[in-house]
């Protein structure tokens, strides 16, 4: 089978990449394991008519115009900004911790002046930081940290704070303010139809051909290429060689509720103390979608099952580090996303590196 590019994985970096090929004259093949295009991102109608996601909430936002004005050419967008609540003992408080949630959490009622000498008094200084649990006590101090933190990293990576790079505390931002939302880029939208109905006009092209249930295995020596975009574990691309990369996956347990129109206040509710998921998500705040019913998620992290989170620990580097070295000497194949590149990544982050790639490469070929 000839074809000029094989893209394995139809998420965020497949599509992106498989698209802009395709409109420069490029015959593409993709495939995915899964019997869905959108990767992680893949949307659908449960069986109540619920616009549910799969594989838990996925919320767009961004800072990059040129991302925006990508994707916008494969979607409309529904206004919609994230917020989140964290329980601690019995009562919900505003995440990321903020000016709201140390006046409820301790009675109290600091203006901004207040709640950054508030910080500064109960901060634990920390230098050098050299892991989340550093960021964390050097932010907040010792209760905040015990109380939204300590036992949700646990429940979620299976590990300490004190064993995770600081890269992870550090995605979590901390407010004087009393901005509630979760994120704050300039754009922050839905998909209006979801995000399967974008990717499925991103590879609705004459010269993209997907085949899905398709392992890389069982196409990677019957396909004659000019170039292979690989998104899948980078571990995975070379037979395990240095043994697995560790990978965090998690358990999705979908439920919906007939004539409740509402089940909690906001979209996602996290239970960092309490029960064995991590956090329960309502689709219809998200979605905007009028209904009768509502349908929820709550998550359960695990050691087995699909990757979705590469663990950042000082010894996982080294290990992908090895694993880079053998990538970087590929020369027909180039590896891009979150399982590719070992990296957490946010969707617009792995389009933006997607189109810079495709640019790079294309421009060069002229």
């Amino acid at each position: 089978m000839n074809t000029d590019i094989l893209v394995v994985g139809a998420g965020f970096a497949g599509a992106v990449i498989a698209e802009r090929f395709a409109s420069h004259g490029k015959t593409v093949l993709v495939i995915d394991r899964r019997s869905h295009i959108g990767g992680n991102a893949f949307d659908e109608l449960d069986s109540a008519g619920v616009l549910v996601h799969r594989y838990g909430p996925h919320i767009f936002h961004t800072n990059a115009p040129h991302v925006e004005e990508y994707l916008s050419k494969f979607s409309e967008w529904k206004r919609y900004e994230h917020r989140v609540l964290s329980s601690v003992d019995g009562k919900l408080y505003p995440i990321p911790i903020n000016q709201q949630t140390i006046n409820q959490l301790y009675n109290l009622s600091l203006d901004e002046e207040g709640v950054a000498a508030f910080f500064e008094k109960v901060r634990e200084k920390r230098t050098p930081i050299r892991n989340s649990e550093d960021i964390v006590l050097n932010s907040v101090g010792r209760d905040l940290c015990d109380k939204f933190f300590k036992n949700y990293t646990r429940k979620q990576w299976g590990l300490d704070l004190s064993e995770l790079s600081a890269a992870v505390a550090g995605r979590i931002p901390v407010r004087t303010n009393s901005d509630d939302r979760y994120f704050t880029d300039k754009f922050q939208r839905m998909p209006a139809e979801g995000y399967t109905r974008m990717f499925e006009r991103m590879l609705d092209h004459p010269n993209i051909r997907v085949e899905l249930n398709t392992e890389f295995q069982s196409v990677r020596n019957r396909v004659c290429v000019e170039k292979t975009f690989y998104s899948g574990p980078l571990d995975a691309y070379f037979n395990f060689c240095y043994g697995k990369l560790p990978y965090r996956s998690l358990s999705f347990r979908h439920e919906h509720f007939a004539m409740k129109e509402q089940y909690q206040p906001v979209g996602t509710v996290n239970y960092p103390n309490d029960h064995e998921y991590t956090r329960i998500t309502e689709f219809k705040h998200l979605t905007g979608q009028s209904h009768s019913g509502t349908s929820i998620v709550r998550e359960f992290p695990q050691t087995d099952g699909d990757p979705y989170y590469p663990v950042p620990t000082s010894e996982n580097q080294a290990l992908y580090q090895s694993y880079k070295k053998l990538a970087d000497a590929e020369s027909a194949t180039l590896f891009i996303g979150r399982l590719a590149e070992y990296r957490y990544y946010n969707m617009d982050q792995v389009v933006a590196a997607a189109l810079l790639l495709s640019s790079k490469i294309l421009n060069q070929t002229k």
